[in-house]
């Protein structure tokens, strides 16, 4: 039994790891008159550091909005 369940646990942890794409996403934040400042196009870890932590504006820290995440 256990030479049947560990095989398959594997299989099902690389076909899971396999299949994940890379998500990426342009982010902005809105400045104090309310105008959006485009920072680009940030990818997966980054991405959710970004949205998380916020960007640092001049001592400022800013809340990021990612379009689609």
């Amino acid at each position: 039994m256990k030479r049947l369940i560990f095989p398959l646990v594997l299989f099902c942890a690389f076909s899971v790891y396999s299949c994940k794409k890379s998500e990426c996403h342009e982010c902005h934040y809105d400045d104090a008159s309310g105008a959006e400042v485009e920072l680009g196009t940030y990818c997966d870890d980054e991405l959710e550091s970004l949205e998380a932590n916020g960007y640092n504006d001049n001592g400022t820290v800013r809340t990021v909005h990612c379009h689609g995440h």
